[in-house]
C-alpha cells in the first residue's frame, strides 16, 4: 500500500523514509533573466531501509544530475512536483546519507489554493514567500513543517544587489562583477521559512540590545522606516519579557522597493513592502505580528497545518500585547472589539481544524487570539505568562501540536471544557 499523506491539508507535500539534518545550498542567480542555477546537498538519515526516496521540487526547475555519496547507478525522475531518486542498493535504517542535486531554471511561484507561493520576481530583484508549500519553487526539499533542518545558503548575484537569507552572514566575497553571500542557520528550520531576498538595498543597525536588529531596505525609504519601525527595540523588550528569550542570534527586517499585499514571515527575518513603510506608522501591529512569529511559528513550529492557530493566534494576540504595553488599547479592549466583529460573521470554522481552504482565514487568526485572551482571563495574568514562557522554553526549536499546548495549559488551571468550547465548536464562545 502507498504511504498515507503526511498531512491531509497538503497531501502532495512531504516525504517518508528519511529525515533531513541539513541543507547546503550553493546558488547563482541572475536578476535580469530570472535565472537560478546551483547545487543542493541534502544531508539526511534513513528512517527505514530505502531503495527509493523523493524530494519536493517545483516544475520550473530542471535537475541535471543527482548523486548519492558512495553509490553508483543512481537514477532519477522529475514529474508531478517530485524528484524521485532510485538506488541500486538499499540505505539501511539509521544510516546517514548525502544526496546532491544539480539543477537550474527560471524559478516561478507554485500555484495553490492559497494563491502563488514561493520564488517571486520583483521590479528589480526577487523575494521568496513560501508559506505553506512554496519552498520547492527554488530548491529540492522535504517541504513540510514537520521536517526541520539546519541550513547553509550561499547565493551569488550581481554586485549592485544586496542578498539576504536566514541566519548569520558568515562570509561575503566579490569575484569580477558578482558577489557571493554565505548564510548559516544552525537552529532547525522548516522549509517554508527558508528565504532569499534580493534587491538594491542598504543595511543599517537598528539596535544592539536585547537582540541585534538590522534593517535592509532601499535608501529612499530610510526616513519613513526610522519612524514606522522606530519602536522595534521596545517591542523586542516587551516580547522577551512576555515570551522568554528571543530564540535566535539576531533579527532583520527587509523592506522591498515594491509594494506587497501582506508581510512575509521567515526565520530570523521579516519582509515588508514599501507600502508598509509610509511614514504614518499605521502598520505597526503587523511589525509586532511578524516579530512574534520568531517564537510562534519559527522556533515552535506546528507538525500539521490543522494546528495553524498555534502560529497565527499567538502572533495576533502579540499585536494586542504590544498595544497594551505601548500605551494603546488594552488587550481586553482589542479582544472585545474582535469578539464583536467575529460574532457578526459566519460561525462555520472549527479553530482546532479549520480545513485547508480556511486555514489562513482572518477568523482563524482572531479566534485563536481570543482563545488565548480567554485563557488569560480564566487562569490569571501571572499564570498565563508563566505558561507562555514555559511553552517557548520547553519546546524551543521543536515541532509542536495543539495537544502539547493544551496539556501544558491544563497544568495552569484550564479545563477540558474550556478547550472543547474554543477548539472544537463552531459557535464562538463568550469571553470571560
Amino acid at each position: 500500500m502507498p504511504d498515507s499523506p503526511i498531512d491531509p491539508y497538503l497531501p502532495q507535500n512531504g516525504n517518508r523514509g528519511y529525515s533531513v539534518e541539513r541543507y547546503s545550498l550553493d546558488l547563482e542567480y541572475k536578476v535580469q533573466s530570472n535565472r537560478l542555477s546551483g547545487k543542493a546537498v541534502v544531508h539526511a538519515v534513513a528512517t527505514r531501509s530505502i531503495t527509493k526516496f523523493a524530494l519536493d521540487m517545483g516544475p520550473a526547475l530542471t535537475p541535471s544530475k543527482v548523486s548519492v555519496a558512495g553509490m553508483r547507478g543512481v537514477r532519477f525522475t522529475h514529474r508531478g512536483g517530485k524528484l524521485t531518486v532510485t538506488l541500486q542498493r538499499a540505505i539501511d535504517e539509521g544510516a546517514s546519507f548525502t544526496a546532491t542535486v544539480a539543477y537550474s531554471g527560471n524559478p516561478a511561484p507554485i500555484r495553490s489554493v492559497w494563491g502563488e507561493v514561493g520564488w517571486e520576481e520583483l521590479t528589480d530583484g526577487a523575494l521568496v514567500a513560501s508559506q505553506p508549500n512554496g519552498a520547492a519553487s527554488w530548491f529540492p526539499c522535504d517541504d513540510h513543517p514537520s521536517s526541520k533542518a539546519a541550513y547553509t545558503i550561499s547565493i551569488t548575484a550581481d554586485s549592485p544587489y544586496h542578498v539576504v537569507s536566514n541566519g548569520t552572514l558568515t562570509r561575503k566575497y566579490v569575484k569580477s562583477s558578482r558577489t557571493t553571500w554565505v548564510y548559516d542557520q544552525p537552529e532547525p528550520m522548516a522549509s517554508y521559512l527558508a528565504t532569499v531576498q534580493i534587491g538594491q538595498y542598504e543595511k543599517h543597525r537598528v539596535s544592539d540590545s536585547p537582540v541585534p536588529i538590522d534593517a535592509i531596505l532601499p535608501a529612499r525609504l530610510r526616513q519613513n522606516f526610522d519612524h514606522d519601525f522606530g519602536r522595534q527595540q521596545q517591542m523586542m523588550e516587551t516580547f522577551v519579557e512576555s515570551f522568554g528569550p528571543y530564540p535566535f542570534e539576531s533579527y532583520s527586517v527587509v523592506v522591498t522597493d515594491d509594494e506587497l499585499e501582506i508581510p512575509v514571515e521567515a526565520q530570523t527575518l521579516s519582509i515588508f513592502g514599501a507600502n508598509h513603510c509610509d511614514g504614518d506608522r499605521e502598520y505597526e501591529r503587523l511589525v509586532a505580528h511578524e516579530l512574534a512569529h520568531q517564537w510562534f511559528g519559527n522556533s515552535l513550529t506546528i507538525a500539521r497545518w490543522s494546528d495553524i492557530w498555534l502560529h497565527e493566534g499567538f502572533a495576533c494576540y502579540s499585536e494586542w500585547i504590544w498595544s497594551e504595553s505601548s500605551g494603546g488599547p488594552s488587550a481586553h479592549q482589542e479582544a472585545t472589539r474582535a469578539h464583536s466583529r467575529l460574532s457578526s460573521l459566519p460561525q462555520d470554522i472549527v479553530l482546532g481544524d479549520p480545513g485547508p481552504e480556511d486555514m489562513f482565514d482572518d477568523r482563524v487568526y482572531k479566534r485563536g487570539a481570543l482563545a488565548l485572551h480567554a485563557l488569560r482571563r480564566t487562569i490569571g495574568n501571572a499564570a498565563f505568562f508563566d505558561l507562555i514562557r514555559e511553552w517557548t522554553t520547553t519546546f524551543r526549536h521543536a515541532t509542536v501540536a495543539t495537544s502539547d499546548f493544551v496539556g501544558l495549559a491544563k497544568q495552569y488551571g484550564s479545563t477540558d471544557e474550556f478547550w472543547e468550547s474554543w477548539l472544537e465548536k463552531k459557535r464562538l464562545p463568550r469571553l470571560p
